[in-house]
């Protein structure tokens, strides 16, 4: 099992100190030598900028970034930025090594990386967020671009950041380079379906587990923890497959209804008001009432270390569908492992977003753009093949799913050092 407690006794929280574990079970278990481990425990670059904007009153602001590129084994590092609060440098790094294991896991030619900057992007007027933004690419711009790290929308980013960031590199290019960045609008390069791929990702994920477990769609209920961008898709998706939806939580409250809520209203009534609370005659719930709830499927897709020693006792779901990054500590997952429930861990569940964008930057070399029909049958067979291959480990090694992604993720990256010609004398122990 993995570590779950610190040397104080205290439950590990740090994400960085979780990937990290996680890696080092892995290159253990696949008896790789040390310096595997030692390559993947940290990130390859770490890069901090300062950020000066001038705010609406006149007066001038700096705020922090931070760049992560993990290991670029199997091409250019590849991933989000992130504009939140909370964000801090073992955040950043933790989710660059994640990154590294999803493009590993699905067969993507990249390596990780992750960005994010120290602020609460909904305390600033439109003209200084799109300041800010093109400040961050300024300063990231000798370590960027399309053959050196890619970045992609996060948390409270998004296709208008996204295509701001692309203009700026572009003017810093003196060309245009529509492969530097993903996730941007489609009318200047973006992909059809990359708004909808990670939560698509995670609802194909959902469905791979139903079927291993024997459980008709029809007759499950779910609930899901955070409605942005990929938790309300989830909804919206598993809604269409006939799930019923019975609570749902943002920053801000929640709703549960135990015959199904209307998804498409909440929707639109989400987009009005920008939360869930309130929303028409339905029970309001608390995030601790929303794990503890009678149901099938539990989606966190809100922010890391959500899933803890305190909430993960109360879980009485089938499945547990990661949609965010690292919602579950050590402690969390131990109960769950206990409590034989089916989790598809973050490296896999949520890896839809990166594929998509993988597909933004191909059709972007090839300067040649594919229907939302074509680019939606790509990534189920994506995933598809990704949860098999995770799931096979699982069988033959007799582990969980999350040790098994780790595995599938650390032992494809160990093939590419062996390559490389950086180990001797090692071979995947089953064909993934």
């Amino acid at each position: 099992m993995p570590v779950k407690e610190d040397q104080n006794g205290q439950e590990i929280t740090n994400p960085y100190e979780i990937a990290k574990r996680l890696i080092e079970r892995a290159t253990e278990s696949l008896q790789l030598p040390k310096g595997v481990y030692e390559i993947l425990k940290k990130p390859a670059r770490l890069m901090k900028v300062s950020i000066p904007i001038r705010r609406d009153n006149g007066e001038y602001e700096s705020f922090t970034g931070i760049r992560s590129q993990h290991v670029d084994i199997l091409g250019p590092t590849k991933g989000g930025i992130r504009f939140h609060p909370s964000v801090t440098e073992d955040e950043v790094k933790a989710l660059s090594m994640w990154m590294s294991l999803k493009s590993a896991l699905i067969g993507l030619p990249f390596g990780g990386g992750k960005g994010g900057v120290i602020v609460d992007p909904h305390e600033l007027s439109e003209r200084e967020l799109e300041e800010l933004s093109r400040g961050f690419i300024r300063e990231l711009e000798p370590i960027i671009g399309p053959e050196k790290d890619i970045p992609a929308p996060d948390v409270n980013t998004n296709p208008q950041i996204m295509g701001w960031m692309l203009d700026e590199f572009d003017r810093l290019s003196g060309h245009s380079v529509p492969g530097f960045i993903t996730g941007k609008p489609v009318v200047i390069g973006g992909s059809v379906g990359r708004i909808e791929a990670t939560g698509r990702g995670v609802v194909i994920s959902i469905l791979e587990a139903a079927k291993r477990l024997n459980l008709e769609l029809t007759n499950l209920s779910a609930v899901i923890q955070g409605f942005g961008n990929v938790g309300s898709i989830t909804a919206k998706l598993l809604h269409q497959y006939g799930v019923k939806v019975i609570a749902i939580t943002d920053a801000k409250g929640g709703v549960y209804q135990p015959e199904g809520l209307d998804i498409m209203k909440l929707i639109d009534y989400v987009n009005e008001t920008g939360t869930v609370n309130g929303f028409e005659n339905n029970k309001n719930i608390t995030n601790d009432e929303l794990f503890a709830m009678d149901c099938d499927i539990l989606v966190p897709a809100a922010l890391e270390n959500q899933i803890t020693g305190k909430t993960a006792p109360t879980i009485k779901a089938k499945i547990v569908a990661e949609a965010a990054n690292g919602p579950t500590t050590p402690e969390g997952n131990h109960i769950m492992e206990e409590k034989n429930i089916f989790v598809i861990p973050d490296i896999l569940c949520n890896a839809g977003g990166v594929t998509v964008s993988y597909f933004e930057w191909v059709q972007n070399s090839m300067h040649y753009f594919w229907t939302e029909n074509e680019v939606n049958q790509k990534l189920q067979e994506k995933m598809t093949n990704a949860f098999e291959s995770v799931y096979r480990m699982k069988e033959e090694k007799n582990v969980t799913m999350r040790e098994s992604a780790y595995l599938v993720g650390v032992g494809r990256l160990a093939e590419a050092m062996k390559a490389r010609g950086w180990i001797k004398n090692w071979k995947m122990p089953i064909e993934c």
